[in-house]
């Protein structure tokens, strides 16, 4: 287990619900990756770059609801910005199980 937080900082985390709109490949990844447009209803449209590919394949993932830390900084990866970070579990077999809410919700939606 790691530290300990306290509620401050559980609380500068912003997650929220999003509709992946758009699924690219990723060539200059240098993990199999997947790009990502994710609609975020009022925040609007962002960008991630998500090392799923061994579970979902770009017609499963368009219209899927997903999981995503939106107030990370912008990180740059080989050509790519990415502007959240799509959450999930690590399988027993290492590949990344996406984070999605139960029953679909409006885009935008924060959690917590």
């Amino acid at each position: 287990m790691k530290n300990p937080i306290t509620w401050d900082d559980f609380q500068k985390l912003d997650i929220r619900v999003g509709t992946v709109t758009e699924v690219r490949d990723f060539p200059k990844a240098r993990k199999p990756a997947w790009q990502l447009v994710i609609d975020f209803g009022p925040l609007g449209l962002r960008n991630s770059s998500a090392q799923i590919t061994g579970l979902y394949d770009k017609e499963s993932l368009r219209g899927r609801q997903v999981i995503a830390v939106v107030n990370f900084p912008p990180k740059q990866i080989a050509n790519f910005i990415s502007e959240c970070l799509v959450l999930g579990v690590y399988s027993e077999s290492g590949e990344v199980v996406l984070l999605t809410p139960e029953r679909k919700t409006g885009n935008g939606m924060q959690i917590g």
